[in-house]
């Protein structure tokens, strides 16, 4: 086990495939510990290279109402009026803190993702 810091594409690139060759290794064994170790390496340098933002706000109104089989008239109880929630969906009003309340209570949306500029 030549456990090392992943700093470049390469290391990357091998560590990715050392995790493909023991991917089945059982917790507790030394290819478990390695199989550990190399995925917190992995992960901390994925994170640190291919950051993943928030999705955009309206974008993310919109799916979660899709997945709630929600309509812009249930959007528009929430958020007060039915051109309100057309204004907030075609991007030409912006959401109030209240809105962002509202939205983040009734749709579950982290309010991290609806202060968001858009």
């Amino acid at each position: 086990m030549n456990i090392k810091p992943i700093k470049t594409k390469k290391d990357y690139e091998q560590a990715l495939a050392r995790l493909e060759v023991i991917f089945d290794a059982k917790k507790g064994t030394p290819k478990g510990d390695e199989l550990e170790l190399l995925g917190m390496l992995v992960d901390n340098y994925e994170n640190e290279k291919f950051p993943i933002g928030f999705p955009d706000p309206v974008e993310a109104i919109k799916f979660r109402m899709e997945q709630l089989g929600y309509t812009q008239t249930d959007l528009a109880n929430v958020v007060g009026l039915k051109s309100r929630a057309s204004e907030i969906l075609n991007r030409k009003r912006k959401l109030s803190l209240e809105m962002i309340r509202q939205i983040h209570d009734r749709l579950n949306i982290p309010t991290e993702v609806l202060i968001q500029a858009y």
